[in-house]
């Protein structure tokens, strides 16, 4: 597949021990106490390394997920909000500001740890995206990952965000505009695996065209949507969105081209072709200012990269066929304007975030066990640090994350992608 994909830095988080005055040592309760720190420190461990399995995450979230949301809720069939909500605090880093957000918020915590699953998924897609000669389930695997992950973060946005007990700070990992800008990125991405398998199996080229032109759209909206943050953290990120557009609207007018000329309409054809080039220019120079900006996340030289340097010598061999042919056979006149890229139904919305849906309550949260918990001190129990005390803890250290080994050769053919 031979893909490359900006990566931001996972989150970093302060040690949570989940102590809570109770009227009596309840063993019920302590145990629950006992899971949630040991569910918390697994999902910890893993988060680091891409090299994880997709099912020792899942089921190591849902267990976290399913003990975590007795903070949130009260047992029984209720959407009643637990006495438990604020009685801990929770610390994690923000992946872009570097800076550290403290909350007493159960709520904040699920959507903190859920971003940083999110950022896993994404990277092991790349991880994966990364091999020199990917198999077909791997690749399957890369666009299954990227679509989970969207879901994840997409559940953040329309559910959790609203119910945090404090709004957010600007350019955070909870800012509704950093979230829709990895939702756009990991469904852009996502269909950047459908590109390469479409060229694989040499699929309509028209088909191809509107697939590319639809991923062109969604990354020029992820970059939209950092435009109000600081451009100091976030041009990098936003540099990689607008590469990526600009490179996807070439493929976009290289199959638009190669449609036109099937049809016999070589002119529009070779319009299509030259814009094809202009677009592969921009987004050369925009992959040099990408490698310039010293921001958060992946520092690399896309143009450097075998999925950039493949697409010139294609658009090359394209315009050269639709000059000759229009020379020998058509003689038709350019048009000065570029061709219009037409919307084809059936490429829109064609990748879609793979729905999240957190677990319940986990059995363990009995009327008993949650009845064990004094409300009377539980206020006392985590909020006691005065604001001086917890600056003095300082911002968290950055996650020692095991590295993704970039390949910058990439498969032989010219999608990257290999059929087995």
């Amino acid at each position: 597949m031979s893909h490359w994909f900006h990566r931001n830095p996972l989150k970093a988080t302060g040690q949570q021990n989940f102590e809570l005055k109770m009227f009596a040592h309840d063993s019920e309760a302590l145990k629950i106490m006992s899971d949630l720190k040991q569910s918390r420190t697994r999902m910890l461990e893993l988060l680091p390394d891409p090299h994880h399995t997709i099912d020792q995450v899942e089921t190591a979230l849902k267990l976290y997920m399913a003990l975590l949301r007795g903070l949130i809720l009260q047992p029984g069939e209720t959407t009643a909000a637990s006495k438990l909500s604020s009685a801990l605090t929770f610390r994690w880093s923000e992946s872009l500001l570097g800076t550290t957000s403290s909350q007493a918020d159960a709520v904040f915590e699920v959507g903190s740890m859920l971003m940083n699953t999110a950022f896993w998924f994404m990277k092991h897609a790349a991880m994966l995206a990364a091999k020199q000669d990917i198999k077909m389930e791997e690749a399957k695997e890369v666009h299954s990952s990227l679509r989970k992950a969207a879901g994840i973060v997409k559940f953040v946005q329309d559910t959790l965000i609203p119910q945090l007990a404090e709004k957010s700070t600007n350019g955070s990992d909870l800012d509704g505009r950093v979230c829709t800008a990895y939702m756009n990125q990991c469904t852009a991405e996502a269909q950047e695996v459908t590109i390469a398998r479409a060229i694989e199996l040499k699929h309509n080229p028209g088909l191809i065209s509107a697939l590319a032109n639809e991923t062109s759209k969604m990354f020029t909206t992820a970059a939209d949507n950092l435009h109000t943050l600081d451009q100091k953290v976030f041009g990098h990120w936003r540099a990689y969105f607008e590469l990526k557009s600009q490179f996807y609207l070439a493929y976009a007018y290289n199959y638009q081209g190669e449609s036109l000329l099937a049809e016999d309409k070589c002119g529009d054809a070779i319009r299509c072709l030259q814009e094809s080039q202009a677009c592969h220019t921009k987004a050369g120079l925009m992959a040099t200012e990408y490698a310039k900006n010293k921001g958060p996340g992946t520092q690399a030289k896309p143009d450097k990269h075998n999925f950039f340097k493949r697409l010139a010598p294609m658009l090359s061999r394209t315009l050269e066929k639709c000059e000759r042919e229009n020379g020998f056979i058509y003689h038709q006149k350019v048009p000065y304007d570029p061709v219009e890229l037409p919307i084809n139904a059936q490429t829109h919305g064609l990748v879609a975030p793979e729905q999240y849906e957190i677990p319940g309550v986990s059995p363990l949260w009995t009327t008993m066990a949650y009845a064990a918990f004094d409300e009377s001190k539980l206020a006392a129990d985590d909020k006691t640090k005065s604001k001086a005390a917890k600056k003095a803890e300082g911002d968290l250290k950055p996650v020692k994350e095991v590295p993704i080994t970039e390949n910058e050769e990439g498969s032989k053919n010219e999608s990257g992608c290999t059929i087995s």
